[in-house]
C-alpha cells in the first residue's frame, strides 16, 4: 500500500534503503539483543583490553617520560622512549605510509575485522554504552526493545552516567597532548585558567554525547567511508562474515515436533529456518543472509546467533562464518595472492627503513646554511671569510654542550661568537659561524670543507660545506665594511635563533 501525500500517492520502496530507515523515511531506531557466544567473549575481551591500554596509557612512563605525548607546543612526540622532533618529517611520513598499507593489508586477509573488533566506536557502543543502555531499560543480559516505557527519571539517570563516560574518554584523549600531570591539576582549577583545554574537552564530550546517544550506528553506514571502500580493498578470497546459501536454502521455518518426530526434517529443506535471529542481534540492522554489505561491520554477532539456533535444531555449525566468496562458490581461498604479496613486501621494506633511520639518528641535528649578502669577505690580512650559520637541535634528553671545528683542508679555523653551545633538551639553535681561509687554498674561487660539530659526551658529525672566494686577483675589503657585516651577520644570526 502506498502512503498517500498532498500531491499524491507515491511508489512504496522494494525494500530498506537504509537498515535504519522506515519506508516513510522516518529513523529506525534499532536495539539489538544480546548473544553471548564464543565470538562474543573474544571480543569483549579485547575490546576490555582496548579500554584499559586507552585509559592507562597516559599515565604510563619510560625513562620519566610519558609513553605517548604528543606535545604540540614543544614540537616533540614522546613514543614508548623515543622522542620525535619537527625535523623527523621522514619518519612521519613512512609511519603514516606504513599504516594505510597495513590497513589495506589487514582488510585484504581479514576483511573488516578492524570495525567489529577494535574501532574505537564499537568498542565503546557495544561494550559501555549499550550495555548500560539495557541496564537502565531493563533489557541487561537479553538486549531487544524494552518491552514498556522507560521512566523520565532512568533515561535522566542514563544520559547522566553517558556525560560522565565521555567527560572522562575526552579528558584522556586530551592527556595524549597535554599530559596527566596537567590534566590533573586542570581538573581541580578554574576553567578560566586554561581555557584552550576546557574548549578542546568540552567539544569532545558534546560530540561523543551526540555521537553515542543518537548518532550510534549511523555513523558506521552514513559516516564512516571504510564500509564504502571495501569493494577496492576486499577481493575474492578475504575473509568475511558471511551465510552460507548453498546449505541454507531454501529456507523454511522449523517447528519443535519436526525436529522429534521426523527423522530428517531437513530433508527438503535448506538448514536455514528463517528464524530472524541474526537480524535481531546486528547492530547496523541488515540481514546477513542478503550478501556481503557495506554496512556489516564483520562484529560476528550473526554468527553466535545462529550457532545458537544450529545447536537448537541439533545441526551442525556454520550456517553463518568467517568465510570467502571464492569459499562459498566452492573454491580454494588463496592466503597469498598477488595483492598480499605486494603489500607485505611494501610494508617490510618500510618498516625495515623506518627501523634504520629511527635507531640511526643522530644526538644532534646539524643545519649548515649560507648567511645573506656576500658570499665572502677579503679581510686586510688576506684571508677570505664565509659567514654562515649553523642550526643546532639537542636530540637527547639530557643538557649538551656542542663546539664546531674544521678538520680538513689545513689551514682553515673558525671565528665564532662563543665557543661551545650548551641546549637542554630538544632545544633548537641558530648561531653565525665565520670560516677563516688563506686564498692559496681555493682553486677557480672555491674549496670544499669539512666541518665537526662535537657534543661533550664524544658524539660527533661531519658535515661537507663548499667555501666561495676569490677566483683572481681580490680586492681588500675596509675593515669598517667587514665590522658591518659581521654585526649584521650576527644580528641574522639572532633573529634566526629567535625564529627557531
Amino acid at each position: 500500500m502506498t502512503p498517500d501525500t498532498p500531491d499524491g500517492p507515491l511508489l512504496a520502496p522494494e525494500g530498506h534503503v537504509l537498515s535504519t530507515l522506515e519506508a516513510d523515511g522516518s529513523r529506525r531506531w534499532l536495539f539489538p539483543k544480546l548473544v553471548t557466544g564464543r565470538f562474543w567473549h573474544g571480543r569483549r575481551f579485547v575490546a576490555y583490553l582496548l579500554l584499559a591500554v586507552y585509559s592507562g596509557l597516559p599515565w604510563l612512563r619510560i625513562d620519566g617520560e610519558p609513553a605517548i605525548l604528543f606535545d604540540l607546543p614543544a614540537r616533540k612526540f614522546h613514543l614508548f622512549g623515543f622522542t620525535f622532533l619537527p625535523t623527523d618529517t621522514v619518519l612521519l611520513a613512512l609511519a603514516i605510509l606504513i599504516t594505510f598499507l597495513g590497513i589495506f593489508f589487514i582488510t585484504a586477509l581479514f576483511g573488516r575485522m578492524w570495525c567489529g573488533w577494535a574501532c574505537p566506536q564499537t568498542v565503546y557502543m557495544e561494550f559501555v554504552f549499550r550495555p548500560i543502555e539495557r541496564l537502565f531499560t531493563g533489557r541487561s543480559g537479553c538486549g531487544g526493545k524494552p518491552k514498556k516505557d522507560v521512566p523520565s527519571w532512568k533515561r535522566t539517570a542514563m544520559y547522566a552516567t553517558y556525560f560522565v563516560i565521555c567527560l572522562h574518554l575526552s579528558q584522556t584523549f586530551l592527556s595524549y597532548f597535554v599530559g596527566t600531570d596537567n590534566i590533573r591539576e586542570w581538573m581541580w582549577g578554574s576553567p578560566l585558567a586554561h581555557p584552550a583545554g576546557f574548549v578542546i574537552v568540552a567539544a569532545i564530550t558534546v560530540a561523543m554525547m551526540i555521537d553515542f546517544a543518537y548518532w550510534r550506528e549511523q555513523l558506521c553506514i552514513i559516516g564512516c567511508p571504510y564500509g564504502r571502500f571495501q569493494s577496492v580493498l576486499l577481493d575474492r578470497n578475504s575473509k568475511i562474515v558471511a551465510y552460507d546459501p548453498n546449505r541454507g536454502e531454501p529456507r523454511k521455518p522449523l517447528r519443535k515436533s519436526e525436529i522429534k518426530d521426523a527423522a530428517n526434517p531437513f530433508a527438503d529443506r535448506g538448514s536455514c529456518i528463517d528464524c530472524g535471529a541474526c537480524v535481531q542481534v546486528c547492530p547496523t540492522g541488515i540481514d546477513i543472509r542478503d550478501g556481503l554489505q557495506l554496512e556489516c561491520v564483520n562484529c560476528t554477532q550473526c554468527i553466535d546467533a545462529c550457532d545458537e539456533i544450529m545447536d537448537k535444531t541439533e545441526q551442525p555449525r556454520g550456517l553463518i562464518k568467517y568465510t570467502s566468496e571464492a569459499a562459498l562458490a566452492g573454491e580454494p581461498t588463496k592466503f597469498f595472492r598477488p595483492r598480499t604479496a605486494i603489500y607485505g613486501s611494501l610494508i617490510s621494506g618500510l618498516a625495515a627503513l623506518f627501523l634504520t633511520l629511527l635507531v640511526g639518528r643522530p644526538h644532534a641535528d646539524v643545519t649548515l646554511m649560507r648567511n645573506l649578502g656576500r658570499p665572502f669577505v677579503v679581510m686586510e690580512s688576506g684571508e677570505v671569510e664565509n659567514t654562515m650559520r649553523v642550526k643546532l637541535t639537542n636530540r637527547t634528553d639530557a643538557v649538551r654542550t656542542y663546539h664546531l671545528q674544521v678538520i680538513e683542508p689545513a689551514g682553515l679555523h673558525i671565528r665564532a661568537a662563543r665557543d661551545k653551545v650548551e641546549l637542554q633538551p630538544g632545544e633548537t639553535v641558530t648561531e653565525p659561524l665565520h670560516v677563516m681561509a688563506p686564498q692559496s687554498a681555493f682553486t677557480n674561487g672555491r674549496v670544499d670543507a669539512e666541518l665537526m660539530v662535537i657534543d661533550d659526551e664524544g658524539w660527533s658529525q661531519k658535515s661537507s660545506w663548499r667555501l666561495l672566494g676569490p677566483s683572481g686577483q681580490a680586492a681588500a675589503h675596509r675593515p669598517e665594511d667587514h665590522s658591518d657585516d659581521d654585526h649584521g651577520d650576527d644580528d641574522q644570526g639572532k633573529k634566526s635563533e629567535d625564529h627557531d
